[in-house]
């Protein structure tokens, strides 16, 4: 239902593999891309060797002394959401419940998946039930034995919606208080979600934000086995290659980022800097990867927006560099855009999971601030079945309005339009 309340976005923490913190992270936007080979763990016995880590991040050092005890608490995805939210808080970027917003108006949106089980929380039982056998597990140890050696706690490290959790009990936030857990998409539908919900009056403020470390060796593993992953681990960083004619796969990674999301009026009156207007939002699924079904979603958040596709100065795609995905999405913004200059931002982020629809849109909330478009790394040929035109050098940003979207391989899609104010 249409609202007369607007929401712009009103704060940015970021935690990426080009840099931490707004400064750093946009610096690191026009750097070249900082895939190497993981040193999370061995991987060396894996065909795919490479990834977007966050070099010599420490989550300690970057929380105060009173927060860092919380960390034990939480696997590494939660750790980097939580560090995110409160370079806001820190930074004075957000009200404060209580003082600033009643905290019954300050809500929290988190975008977050399934979190994979560090070894060192069932490497202990594991080892009693397998009795040092490979292949071989006795449950009746396990039962008996090997849970003992088990954290009691241990699941609730790993919970998609502790970001949220640990957020809210921090701030006091008892607003409305959700997690997406749609994959890549998840970043723009806990936004829009957000938006809605402003809309609606149920609240004045959200934090919204979106995590993920995708380099457990466990899972990163198992995405070895069913993702299409690009095999290039003597060039990491050249591997992920946006809707380029050599791209082999994507590239996975690790980062957080989380936005101030609040109601016009309420952010003049506390004299918050507007990084933009969130203008537009939809979201939908698109059967088979219909480019068409695509392309209604877009122009659904074209029109909430009431912005026409001649007035959008570039499209932020989420192309990671996938055989059949870039090609989706590349289709879907031919039909809705024609000709529009497309920023790729993943060859420099990595894929990044339920972090990856808010970490690339902050590229472009940075490209607005500072009136240029960073440049897309990694697209030196131009792919036959993606006819789009990948922008490869830096330029200005020439006109308001910028449309970001996300897709995923099952086919859930997000667009999400920004306006510069």
């Amino acid at each position: 239902m249409p609202s007369d309340r607007r929401a712009v976005l009103t704060g940015l923490g970021v935690i990426a593999p080009c840099g931490v913190g707004p400064d750093g992270f946009w610096q690191g936007l026009h750097a070249p891309p900082a895939a190497r080979r993981i040193t999370h763990f061995d991987p060396s016995a894996l065909p795919v060797r490479i990834g977007y880590e966050l070099p010599g991040y420490d989550p300690k050092k970057a929380l105060s002394k009173e927060h860092r005890k919380s960390l034990t608490k939480m696997a590494r995805t939660v750790q980097l959401g939580f560090a995110a939210a409160m370079q806001l808080w820190d930074a004075g970027l957000c009200p404060k419940p209580g003082a600033g917003i009643a905290p019954e108006r300050f809500g929290v949106e988190f975008a977050c998946v399934m979190v994979a089980t560090e070894t060192e929380d069932l490497a202990g039982g594991a080892k009693i039930a397998a009795d040092h056998t490979p292949g071989k597990v006795d449950l009746h140890k396990w039962g008996t034995e090997g849970l003992r050696a088990v954290p009691p706690q241990w699941m609730l490290k790993y919970l998609p919606n502790m970001p949220a959790c640990h957020t809210s009990v921090v701030m006091d936030a008892r607003g409305p208080n959700n997690t997406i857990t749609c994959g890549d998409t998840a970043g723009l539908v806990a936004l829009g979600e957000a938006f809605r919900l402003l809309g609606r009056g149920a609240a004045d403020y959200f934090l919204v934000g979106g995590c993920e470390s995708k380099l457990n060796p466990v899972s990163f593993t198992r995405h070895t086995t069913f993702q299409e992953l690009s095999r290039r681990n003597d060039t990491p960083t050249e591997a992920l290659r946006p809707f380029d004619a050599t791209r082999s796969g994507t590239v996975l990674g690790e980062a957080a980022c989380v936005l101030g999301l609040e109601e016009a009026d309420h952010a003049t009156a506390r004299g918050a800097t507007v990084l933009g207007e969130l203008a537009g939002f939809a979201s939908g699924f698109a059967r088979r990867h219909d480019p068409g079904l695509f392309a209604g979603v877009i122009r659904k958040a074209l029109a909430e927006a009431g912005v026409s596709p001649a007035e959008v100065d570039h499209v932020n795609a989420g192309a990671g560099g996938y055989t059949k995905l870039d090609r989706f999405e590349a289709d879907a913004i031919q039909t809705v855009f024609g000709d529009v200059p497309v920023f790729a931002p993943r060859a420099v982020l990595g894929s990044t999971g339920a972090a990856g629809g808010l970490v690339e849109l902050a590229a472009s909330l940075l490209a607005l601030k500072h009136g240029t478009l960073p440049p897309t790394a990694n697209h030196t040929a131009a792919a036959g079945d993606c006819p789009v035109r990948v922008s490869v050098t830096p330029r200005a940003v020439e006109k308001r309005h910028v449309v970001k979207l996300s897709c995923t391989d099952l086919g859930q899609v997000a667009a999400v339009v920004v306006k510069a104010v």
